[in-house]
C-alpha cells in the first residue's frame, strides 16, 4: 500500500518536471522569434529610415546577423526537447531505483515482523505459538512419513527458583540469567532440536526422530549438568534448580495439547524428586481420561451458558448488616455431578481457555449486581480472578466493556487476588492492577497469609481490603496460634487502612469472637452457604440480616 502511494508521487512529480521542461522549450523559441522581429525592424529603420515589407524583405536578405538569429527557434527547440527527453530519463531511473529500494525495505520490514511476533525479544528463542506449531508439523511429518510414526519427545524445563531470583536481584539480572540459560540451553541441543522459551521460566525443547526413548532421559541429564555451573551476574554466583518433565509421542498423546499438559504434569513431579526429572506415567495422572474429556465438555459449558454463579453473603460484624457477597462459580456436570473449580478453573489456565471463562463470570457477576442495585440493593460484589487474568494486557478493556453492558459502576465492584497470582509476574500484574484500579475499581488479597508474598510488592498494591483465609478462622477458639494469627492479620490490616474480611466463620461463637479482635466483615456457613441468585433473594427476604441502608 505504502510502496503504490510512494509510486503514485514519483509518477506525479515525473509529469510536472516534463510539464516544466516543455513550458522552459516554448519560452525559449517564444523569446528567439521577438528577437528576430525586433532586430529586423531595427536593421530596416537604419537602413532606409523607414519602416516597410521592402526594406525588411532586404534586411532578411543582406544581413548575415539577422540569419543566425533565423537559427535561433530552432535551436532552442532542438535543445527544449532534448532538454525533455533527458528529464523524463532521468525520472524514470530514479522511479525505477526508488521503488527497488521501498521493495526491499518492505520485505525486511514484513520478515522483522514475523519474526518478532514468533520469538521471545529478551532470548531470541521461539515462544509458545511457534514451538507449538513446530510440534504440530513435526507430528504430522511423522505421521506421514511411514506407517509406523517415528518418536518425538517433549521436554519441558522450569528454573525452580526463578522467583527467588527476581526478588532478590531484580528484573534486570534476571533478565540476564534467563539470556544465558537458553544459551546454555542452544549449546547442549543437537541441530535438529528445537529450542523455545513457552513461559516466563519455563523453557521447551523438542527431540525428533528418536529411536530411543533413554535419549531424551540422557538430553535431561545433560541440561541438569549444564545448569550446575553458576551464573555469575554482577560479580554475584547465582545457583540455578532446574526440573525437567519429558513425554513421548505416540505413547503419552497424539496432539500438542495433551502432550505438553502432560509434560506438566510430569514436570509437577520432577519437582519432587531428587532427579530433578521425570518422564510421564499415567499414575501420575490417574484422571488424565476424565480431564482430556472435560477439556472440550467445558468449553462448549461456557458457550450453551451451563455454568452457574453462587453467592455467598457478606455481613458486617458491627451492624449486622449484609454489604456484600462473593460471586462463587459452579459446574454442575450432567453425568459427573457437581465438579470443584479448584479442578476446572486450573484446567482452563493450562488450556488457555482462562479468558472465556473469566469473561463468562464477569458478564454473570455484573448482570447480576446491576440487577440488586435496579431493586434497591447496594450490594458490593466481589468476583475472584486467576493468576493467568492478571497477566492479560486485556483484561481491563475486557472489564470496561462488560460493566458498560452491565450497566454498573466500578465501586460496586471488589476484585479478589491472591498473593500467589501476583508474585508470579509481579511487574505485569502490578500495571494491569493499577490501571483497573484507576478505572475505579477496588482490589481484595484473598485467603491472606496462605500464599508466598514479597511485602515490597504488596505494599505497592491499590489495596481496599484483605480476607483472612478459612483454614486459620474456624480454630481460632481451639488454637492459640491460629487465634494469635488472626489477630496479627487484622491488626496489620487495620494499620494499612484496609477492611478485613474473615472467611470460615461456622458458628455464633466464632463471630463473637472476631467482633472482639475488630474484625470488620465475616463470611461463612453461620451466616449462609453459597447460593444462586434466587435463593439468596429469598434468604435476604427471611434472613434477620438486613441489607446497608435498605
Amino acid at each position: 500500500m505504502v510502496l503504490a502511494i510512494v509510486q503514485s508521487l514519483f509518477a506525479d512529480n515525473v509529469k510536472l518536471l516534463k510539464s516544466e521542461a516543455s513550458k522552459t522549450a516554448y519560452q525559449g523559441v517564444g523569446i528567439a522569434l521577438a528577437t528576430v522581429i525586433v532586430a529586423t525592424c531595427l536593421v530596416c529603420y537604419f537602413d532606409t529610415g523607414t519602416l516597410s515589407l521592402a526594406g525588411l524583405w532586404g534586411a532578411q536578405k543582406h544581413n548575415a546577423a539577422l540569419w543566425m538569429l533565423n537559427c535561433m527557434p530552432f535551436v532552442f527547440g532542438v535543445w527544449g526537447q532534448y532538454s525533455n527527453s533527458l528529464i523524463a530519463y532521468q525520472a524514470g531511473a530514479m522511479i525505477i531505483d526508488q521503488t527497488h529500494e521501498l521493495r526491499t525495505k518492505a520485505d525486511d520490514m514484513e520478515k522483522q515482523t514475523a519474526y518478532v511476533s514468533t520469538h521471545d525479544r529478551l532470548t531470541d528463542l521461539p515462544i509458545r505459538a511457534l514451538f507449538y506449531d513446530r510440534v504440530e508439523r513435526a507430528i504430522i511429518s511423522s505421521l506421514d512419513a511411514q506407517k509406523q510414526p517415528s518418536r518425538l519427545s517433549i521436554l519441558l524445563i522450569e528454573i525452580e527458583n526463578f522467583k527467588d531470583i527476581y526478588e532478590a536481584l531484580g528484573r534486570n539480572s534476571s533478565d540476564l540469567i534467563l539470556k544465558q540459560i537458553s544459551k546454555r540451553l542452544q549449546g547442549v541441543s543437537l541441530a535438529r532440536d528445537d529450542v523455545a522459551k513457552v513461559d516466563s521460566n519455563v523453557f521447551g525443547v523438542l527431540l525428533s526422530a528418536q529411536s530411543d526413548v533413554g535419549r531424551a532421559e540422557e538430553f535431561a541429564q545433560q541440561i541438569q549438568k549444564a545448569m550446575e555451573s553458576p551464573f555469575i551476574i554482577d560479580g554475584l554466583q547465582v545457583a540455578i534448580h532446574s526440573d525437567v518433565g519429558i513425554v513421548h509421542f505416540p505413547e503419552h498423546g497424539d496432539d500438542v495439547d495433551t502432550l505438553v499438559q502432560r509434560a506438566g504434569v510430569a514436570l509437577r513431579i520432577a519437582q519432587k524428586s531428587t532427579k530433578g526429572y521425570a518422564t510421564y506415567d499415567p499414575s501420575f495422572d490417574k484422571q488424565t481420561p476424565l480431564r482430556l474429556t472435560l477439556i472440550s465438555e467445558l468449553r462448549h459449558a461456557i458457550e450453551r451458558d451451563d455454568l452457574e454463579l453462587f453467592y455467598q453473603p457478606q455481613v458486617s460484624i458491627k451492624t449486622a448488616e449484609i454489604c456484600g457477597v462473593e460471586a462463587l462459580l459452579r459446574w454442575n456436570h450432567p453425568v459427573h455431578g457437581f465438579i470443584s473449580p479448584d479442578e476446572f478453573v486450573p484446567m482452563a489456565e493450562r488450556n488457555r481457555m482462562i479468558r472465556l471463562l473469566t469473561q463468562w463470570v464477569l458478564r454473570r457477576a455484573f448482570r447480576d449486581c446491576a440487577n440488586w442495585h435496579r431493586q434497591g440493593f447496594p450490594i458490593k460484589v466481589s468476583v475472584n480472578l486467576s493468576a493467568k487474568d492478571l497477566h492479560d494486557p486485556e483484561l481491563p478493556d475486557l472489564i470496561a466493556g462488560v460493566a458498560v453492558a452491565a450497566g454498573i459502576k466500578p465501586e460496586w465492584i471488589m476484585l479478589e487476588i491472591t498473593e500467589g497470582s501476583v508474585m508470579s509476574e509481579p511487574d505485569n500484574a502490578l500495571a494491569i492492577i493499577k490501571r483497573l484500579n484507576e478505572m475505579g475499581y477496588q482490589f481484595s488479597i484473598d485467603d491472606f497469609g496462605t500464599g508466598y508474598s514479597s511485602m515490597a510488592y504488596l505494599k505497592k498494591l491499590p489495596l481496599a481490603a484483605l480476607k483472612i483465609d478459612k483454614g486459620f478462622v474456624m480454630d481460632i477458639l481451639n488454637s492459640e496460634n491460629d487465634a494469635a494469627i488472626v489477630k496479627a492479620t487484622i491488626n496489620l490490616g487495620h494499620n494499612l487502612g484496609l477492611m478485613v474480611t474473615a472467611e470460615g466463620v461456622e458458628n455464633k461463637e466464632i463471630m463473637t469472637r472476631l467482633m472482639e479482635y475488630g474484625c470488620d466483615v465475616a463470611q461463612g456457613y453461620f451466616l449462609s452457604k453459597p447460593v444462586t441468585m434466587q435463593t439468596f433473594n429469598q434468604w435476604v427476604s427471611d434472613s434477620h440480616w438486613k441489607i446497608v441502608n435498605h
